[in-house]
């Protein structure tokens, strides 16, 4: 971040308010007038690096608090929102930027309610015709997806109270699945049986609180077992710890609530399989080596990558990742971001990502450079997750995991072996999808871009029928 000029006005502001702290009282502890500090929350004056370490102290923060990453990720999905005919004229970069630094909260609204517009559009409405309003299922599970973003993923309580169950339980004295499955028996009293019955209904599990038992679908490996006995045991000993969160999201609907309920039992059963300082030391020492972490910790694969992405403890960070999961049609079925990379939210993937390679050749890893149209390179690993059928009339959902960061950690990851960084033939240039996307020369383009105007008219004939005009 050396050299940039850094406006962090509200990521001040939020960290100030999280540690219950006045204006007045923060800039008595930076050593600053309160008159200053109100410029940098404001963003009338750049952070500077000697306040930004003195807040890092302070706060247990690493310096990638104050980067623009939440900036850079709004400033994308208002472009695509703008760009739809029914705002006339595109917005200029800068002034998506000054809306986007000086009313964020006001920018997350507008997005809320373009998601209703579309949702409204599709069950063949129009505008006008109804008030747009949140859809209780697409816009309940979008606004808890954009409210765990909006906490990089990380939940401290949650995190270091499966850890310490990891400690007091011992887990790591054999198989996760066998130790806990005994731990429900011993400690609750709770019977788990096989129900092969369950798959036929598109169940994993099903617990029965007045029986004291536990079904589970057969036929799946000892790390998915794992995963759901862990989720019932944090239902079971820590539902006030997974609810806290939850009241204090501001979520409206029950909806929304019993989906983050869900996702905060989902985190604390990744939390407790894969103990955060334990976890964080190995993927060092592994130099995040995805396959050894797996055997280490007998988890798998989405696992092992959906746990780095969490990795965001104040104070002791590891590497920013992002990590998406997709499906073979290029929905995304999960995306959490500790960077400033971010996907298309109204539209499809870049086609020349190695996602859809994962699809050509399963099983198989594949390593990528990447440039994207802010002009940051990453370096990512993709990898299809599933499992095979277990007969001819069986339609087992395929995946693909996308992990990746700044390619300015390619050195502490095991998938840099013999990259060249330096040769730029190797980076791939991708998009956030074609309607978000402003390269104009792009042979894999599908459709214009969004705010963009086209010229077919030309004597010549490319890949595309035609040229994408800058508005």
């Amino acid at each position: 971040m050396a050299g940039e000029k850094i406006f962090a006005g509200s990521r001040i502001r939020d960290l100030r308010r999280r540690n219950e702290q006045s204006q007045q009282g923060l800039a008595m502890a930076l050593g600053l007038s309160a008159s200053y500090l109100n410029q940098i929350e404001n963003d009338q004056r750049p952070l500077t690096s000697g306040i930004m370490l003195k807040l890092c102290t302070l706060f247990g923060v690493e310096p990638t608090w104050f980067s623009d990453s939440d900036d850079v990720q709004r400033m994308q999905v208002l472009r695509e929102i703008l760009g739809d005919p029914l705002f006339g004229t595109m917005p200029s970069a800068r002034q998506v930027q000054e809306a986007v630094r000086g009313a964020p909260w006001l920018c997350d609204q507008f997005v809320t309610l373009y998601r209703a517009l579309r949702a409204l559009r599709e069950d063949g409405g129009a505008a006008g015709a109804a008030t747009p309003v949140p859809q209780p299922g697409i816009g309940s599970y979008d606004a808890v997806g954009d409210w765990v973003q909006a906490e990089r993923n990380y939940f401290d309580e949650i995190d270091r109270a499966a850890e310490a169950m990891y400690e007091s339980a011992r887990l790591e004295e054999g198989g996760a699945a066998e130790m806990l499955g005994r731990y429900l028996r011993d400690r609750h009293d709770i019977r788990i049986v096989t129900d092969p019955a369950l798959d036929g209904e598109g169940v994993m599990w099903r617990f029965d609180r007045r029986g004291r038992r536990l079904s589970v679908t057969g036929g799946v490996p000892p790390e998915s077992s794992a995963f759901w006995l862990a989720q019932v045991i944090g239902r079971l000993e820590h539902g006030q710890v997974l609810a806290r969160p939850v009241r204090r999201s501001g979520l409206a609907g029950a909806d929304a609530r019993a989906l983050a309920t869900v996702g905060m039992s989902n985190y604390f059963a990744g939390a407790l399989l894969l103990p955060y300082e334990r976890f964080r030391r190995a993927a060092r020492q592994t130099r995040h080596d995805l396959d050894q972490l797996q055997r280490q910790f007998g988890v798998s694969f989405e696992q092992v990558c959906h746990r780095l992405s969490t990795m965001q403890r104040p104070g002791a960070e590891g590497i920013p990742f992002y990590f998406i999961k997709a499906d073979i049609a290029g929905n995304v079925l999960k995306s959490y971001s500790a960077t400033r990379f971010n996907h298309a939210r109204f539209g499809g993937l870049c086609a020349q990502w190695n996602l859809f390679e994962c699809f050509l050749a399963p099983g198989k890893l594949h390593v990528q450079m990447s440039r994207t149209t802010d002009d940051a390179v990453y370096i990512s690993v993709a990898r299809t997750v599933g499992h095979s059928p277990v007969s001819y009339f069986d339609r087992p959902r395929q995946a693909a995991i996308v992990l990746g960061c700044a390619v300015s950690h390619a050195s502490e990851l095991v998938y840099s072996a013999g990259l060249d960084l330096t040769d730029d033939r190797r980076v791939i240039p991708i998009g956030p999808g074609c309607r978000a996307c402003i390269r104009t020369d792009c042979r894999h383009r599908a459709i214009p871009a969004t705010g963009f105007g086209i010229d077919a008219g030309s004597e010549e004939r490319g890949v595309v029928p035609y040229h994408m005009v800058a508005p």
